[in-house]
């Protein structure tokens, strides 16, 4: 019965997301379900036009980035919490996830007053850490539940042996930990490639991204490209998602 009920709640979640492919496959212009005949000219509209595929471009870009330099500072901060026992170490995780639970929104105008003052705004680099913002978080707890199952001991062996402490967290603790590391990883990329409200108020003209160029494709005019574009986006999700299931399992 759990595993019926799951399945259940599974079906009730992604219904909505099933409910668009058919729709990316319409012959008709007009958004109409159930669609009318079948026809490929949706995805041949979005690989045809340069609009799309520089804000796949673009999005490609600015999550391959981010998820580097949050995988970069999250394993950091997370190997400092766990390495190092100190007085206050639960309110500095605590205040490390407070970007997952503030309101996007929030976070959006927090940070665009804030690079405004630098001149980050508009800006390529400055796109990258604002998504940085809210993808360390996950690569945080990631590597924390990651790191959990390490014992210490191993690095005072390996610098009993004659270690640098940069070849002991080479060779003995990263390999252990790598599977945490990769989902960090898989889940910041995911982060930065679906966020929009931040993208809307920190992007310029030149960083169009997909999930922006979806949402400017429907103020402007409605049609099945758009459900191309989700059903793609929904296949990067996919396997991203099973990217990060298959570093669990090795793990």
């Amino acid at each position: 019965m759990r595993r019926i009920f799951a399945w259940a709640v599974l079906l009730f979640l992604m219904a909505p997301m099933l409910a668009v492919v058919p729709l990316s496959f319409s012959g008709s212009e007009v958004l109409r379900f159930p669609p009318e005949g079948f026809s490929w000219r949706w995805y041949v509209a979005f690989f045809a036009s340069d609009r799309w595929l520089l804000a796949s471009r673009n999005s490609l870009i600015v999550a391959s980035a981010v998820a580097v330099v949050a995988t970069l500072l999250g394993t950091l901060a997370a190997l400092g919490l766990h390495l190092a026992r100190f007085r206050g170490r639960g309110l500095i995780l605590a205040l490390l996830a407070m970007p997952i639970v503030t309101p996007s929104i929030v976070t959006a105008a927090a940070v665009f007053f804030a690079f405004s003052v630098v001149g980050l705004t508009g800006s390529l680099v400055g796109l990258v850490l604002a998504h940085t913002v809210i993808a360390v978080p996950f690569v945080v707890i990631a590597v924390l539940a990651s790191v959990q199952g390490f014992d210490p001991v191993l690095l005072r062996a390996a610098a009993g042996l004659g270690a640098s402490p940069a070849a002991a967290f080479r060779r003995v603790m990263l390999p252990l930990i790598a599977p945490g590391v990769a989902t960090g990883a898989v889940f910041a990329f995911a982060t930065s490639f679906d966020e929009f409200i931040i993208t809307l108020f920190i992007a310029g003209p030149g960083q169009f991204t997909l999930p922006r160029q979806m949402y400017a494709s429907v103020r402007e005019f409605l049609d099945p490209t758009i459900c191309a574009a989700a059903v793609l986006l929904f296949l990067c999700s996919l396997v991203l998602l099973l990217l990060s299931e298959a570093a669990r399992g090795r793990r």
